[in-house]
């Protein structure tokens, strides 16, 4: 099988600090060439994986702003599909602009749905139902109008990842510094616990960490860590006593949530999206309500076993299992 896997070009692949698609597309890629599959990764020039790397964007356009998003897309896009028949199969990861492609090229399209940005992008899925295969990051982050092949959790290498039996006793808040991640409520929920809070991301919205993060840092209970590559990344969320993860929108996946399960450290989520399906609620961590009851919930986080949380990780959103559920799809596109 000869299989092109469609990464995103606004990081590289796999990414040095931020990219979650970019990440799941270069799991997805190691674990099909693990599996024997003959594997080409159109991405980023500075991009790498086991398999065969293509690009005609040197690099991506969050790191070099002197390129514009819409034209390093069109251009990527259509490098590969220009030359889809020297494939047997495409898996694109790089939401619904390629399934444009779709009816003017022979090779099968198998798509990974990673989130939808807004209602308005749904009409466009829809169109492509009867040709393109779509995947499930979660059940949660379905939708009624869209026909499913299947749901697969995005898989992590566990090798990236240290288990520590014994944390230390600050709370840490993973993520993009946004709105939607939570991070003002992740230091209000420090704040009422009197817990240490280190924060690590990208700062995504200047605004809203200017007004509504900033102002309680102060380097000792609210410390802001800055962005985390993979080395950084392992270190803090093995030694958090807990990750929280007061997401305000219904978030389709949630990897850094996966991540800390493998390091063995629970979360306390606010429950939205697909956190029912990845914590198992007070037994890899807590599902709430609001500031207060996640606040409440952390004097119960040491009862939480850290090692239940590595065996839930490695059961349902291991690198393995999930490229064994893409190479099982992948057989049934190719049997028809």
């Amino acid at each position: 099988m000869k299989l092109a896997i469609l990464s995103p070009v606004a990081w590289r692949t796999p990414p040095r600090h931020y990219g979650p698609w970019e990440q799941v597309a270069y799991n997805i890629a190691e674990g099909a060439v693990a599996n024997g599959i003959d594997v080409t990764l159109f991405a980023t020039g500075d991009s790498f994986c086991s398999g065969k790397t293509l690009s005609v964007c040197p690099q991506g356009y969050e790191e070099n702003k002197q390129v514009d998003p819409k034209v390093a897309e069109c251009m990527h896009i259509s490098f590969l599909m220009e030359q889809a028949e020297k494939y047997d199969l495409i898996h694109n990861n790089f939401d619904f602009l390629p399934l444009t492609y779709s009816r003017l090229i022979n090779t099968p399209m198998i798509t990974t749905i990673h989130g939808f940005s807004s209602p308005r992008i749904v009409p466009v899925y829809k169109r492509y139902n009867d040709i393109v295969k779509y995947v499930s990051i979660s059940n949660a982050d379905r939708n009624s109008q869209l026909e499913y092949i299947g749901t697969i959790y995005n898989g992590i290498d566990k090798k990236d990842f240290t288990f520590e039996s014994e944390a230390e006793d600050y709370l840490l808040f993973f993520g993009r510094i946004h709105h939607d991640k939570g991070a003002y409520e992740a230091i209000q929920i420090a704040i009422k616990a009197k817990k240490q809070l280190l924060i690590a991301g990208i700062i995504q919205d200047k605004e809203y960490f200017k007004e509504k993060v900033e102002p309680y840092i102060d380097g000792e209970q609210i410390i802001y860590a800055g962005e985390a590559g993979p080395e950084k990344r392992n270190r803090l969320l093995r030694n958090a006593c807990v990750l929280l993860h007061p997401i305000n929108f219904a978030e389709p996946f949630g990897l850094s949530v996966a991540e800390a399960m493998f390091c063995g450290t629970p979360t306390i989520a606010f429950n939205k999206g697909s956190m029912p399906e990845l914590i198992e609620d007070s037994v890899t961590g807590f599902l709430t309500a609001n500031i207060n009851e996640a606040a409440d919930r952390i004097a119960d986080v040491p009862n939480i076993q850290r090692r239940d949380c590595r065996r839930r990780a490695e059961l349902l959103f291991s690198l393995e299992k999930m490229a064994d559920e893409y190479h099982q799809v992948y057989k049934k596109i190719l049997s028809k």
